[in-house]
């Protein structure tokens, strides 16, 4: 039987910074680097824009987002959980 191999879906955990528009989500995904000459760790964000098909998440939501076959020209992650609700 042939087994079908595919590579392990890409997780991240970030905060939602924009709802705005119809099922999607802007998850901001903050990473820290350390600098290659001073040593001093930098924080760089990336924003990823999330399918959202319940539209549950608001802005502040800390979630989990997971990557997805492409879903718009932009759009390749699909939010899998709410980790934590804003205040």
């Amino acid at each position: 039987m042939a087994e079908s191999k595919r590579a392990q879906r890409k997780e991240r955990t970030g905060e939602v910074v924009s709802n705005r528009m119809d099922k999607t989500i802007t998850v901001a995904v903050d990473r820290q680097i350390k600098h290659k000459i001073y040593g001093k760790y930098i924080t760089k964000t990336s924003k990823y824009l999330a399918h959202d098909e319940e539209e549950t998440a608001k802005e502040g939501d800390i979630v989990k987002i997971i990557s997805t076959r492409p879903l718009s020209k932009r759009k390749n992650w699909r939010l899998t959980e709410i980790i934590q609700r804003a205040k």
